[in-house]
């Protein structure tokens, strides 16, 4: 069979054994301390943070974590942090002129950045750890559970919730330096996979248990399921080529240019950042409830915090409509790419150097990212779909939003990683059609 043979092949490769020995050592690890719990709190009265963690965007969170924060394990925190402080960064690199200079000078800059963004991860960090403790101590009183109190314990689990979540950012460097590569995606695909099996379980045995469809609404359910991934896969590999020809220079003896070549546009530039700036609004109104002291929910809070209503989703897939167009704005550039055309002297054919070319291309962009933001933001809300249809919370989940296309492109990423070693050492690759296309080109591994 030519799976038996491709895994031969890929074993035969010394360097790509050894990469994937390492990153399932790490995951391991990773994994191990999920479930180390947080000194002085008792496994057994977490039930209420679990029940709490089961839907909105404490799950999102819980999911990324790889369940080590409704374990109220010293890894709690996660990647988030880190990927919050690195979208931080990106929008400084846009809005501030010091850090686009500081993007231009390469890789010294590019260290930097990377150092700033680590220390803007550790406040983060000392913010989120005495928050976590907060809900954590409510969670535990709603089952009559006690968290030790007192300043020490405070300072002490802040301390090492902060060390838990750079070791995981640590593990993830290493993924990408000795492992396979796609270090802080591949963190985060592990702690998705992870919920995976259960919820599948969990899915199955309800289906063919109770009165809800049996066998074959669980069938139904995988059908819709992988034709959800299959429009994932197109939405993360969709690209419309611009021919680009460059002209012809003789220096010399020798000929320079003239040969024919392509600009791939993605058609989901922004890749999952809308989904993300859109739930962190989201969450706005029911943060609002949260901290008030009424009981009482009006009806237009209420509306915004079921989600699966429709004013919830309407409102959703607006938002990741229009910051699809935001992000797409700020990270690609038809300016730059006009004006590198014309340095390089290549054009467009039929369409003139510089300012033509710049809104040649900008028309291009819009016209290609508006059916991107649509299908983006199906793909964001298809999750409230499975629930109206009946699925439990926690397999809906990977019906759609974040979750899935994380899913979908790191799983990809690294595919196509594996094989370029294979191609490399003259193998086959993994597919007869052609090669693997991953995320090449996307601004953000998450």
């Amino acid at each position: 069979m030519r799976a038996i043979e491709t895994i031969k092949n890929i074993w035969k490769i010394e360097d790509l054994r050894n990469r994937i020995i390492t990153t399932l050592v790490l995951v391991g690890i990773y994994r191990f301390g999920t479930y180390v719990v947080l000194p002085g709190i008792d496994p057994k009265s977490l039930t209420a943070l679990h029940e709490q963690t089961r839907g909105g965007l404490l799950a999102l969170l819980d999911m990324f974590a790889g369940g080590a924060f409704s374990n109220a394990s010293i890894f709690a925190l996660g990647i988030m942090p880190y990927i919050s402080a690195s979208i931080v960064m990106q929008l400084l690199a846009i809005a501030i002129p010091s850090f686009q200079k500081l993007q231009r000078e390469g890789e010294s800059g590019r260290r930097k950045i990377n150092q700033w963004t680590r220390y803007l991860t550790v406040a983060i960090l000392l913010l989120q750890g005495p928050t976590y403790l907060v809900n954590l101590n409510v969670q535990l009183r709603a089952v009559g559970a006690a968290m030790p109190s007192g300043l020490w314990f405070t300072l002490s689990s802040t301390i090492i919730l902060a060390a838990g979540s750079m070791f995981v950012l640590w593990l993830g460097e290493r993924i990408t330096d000795k492992g396979i590569g796609n270090g802080i995606s591949f963190i985060i695909l592990v702690g998705i996979i992870a919920r995976l099996p259960h919820s599948l379980f969990q899915e199955f045995i309800s289906r063919t248990s109770e009165k809800t469809g049996g066998l074959v609404m669980f069938l139904f359910e995988m059908l819709v399921l992988l034709l959800v991934i299959a429009g994932a896969i197109l939405l993360v590999q969709g690209t419309r080529k611009v021919p680009v020809q460059y002209a012809k220079r003789i220096v010399g003896n020798k000929q320079y240019g003239g040969a024919r070549q392509y600009i791939p546009l993605k058609v989901n530039a922004a890749n999952v950042m809308p989904i993300i700036f859109a739930q962190a609004i989201m969450f706005i109104p029911i943060s609002i409830v949260g901290f008030s002291n009424t009981g009482n929910t009006s009806n237009f809070w209420a509306a915004f915090m079921d989600n699966t209503g429709f004013w919830y989703n309407f409102v959703f897939a607006v938002l990741i409509i229009l910051f699809t167009y935001f992000y797409t704005a700020i990270t690609i550039n038809p300016t730059q790419m006009a004006d590198d055309l014309k340095r390089n002297n290549g054009f467009i054919p039929g369409v003139k150097p510089g300012k033509a070319t710049k809104d040649y291309l900008d028309a291009i962009m819009d016209r290609i990212t508006l059916p991107g933001a649509f299908f983006l933001a199906l793909v964001a809300i298809m999750p409230a779909f499975a629930r109206i249809a009946g699925v439990s919370m926690e397999f809906s989940q990977f019906f759609g939003g974040t979750s899935l296309l994380i899913l979908v492109g790191v799983v990809l990423d690294t595919l196509q990683q594996v094989e370029s070693h294979l191609l490399m050492r003259h193998y086959d690759g993994l597919l007869k059609s052609g090669r693997i296309k991953g995320r090449s080109g996307s601004v953000a591994a998450y």
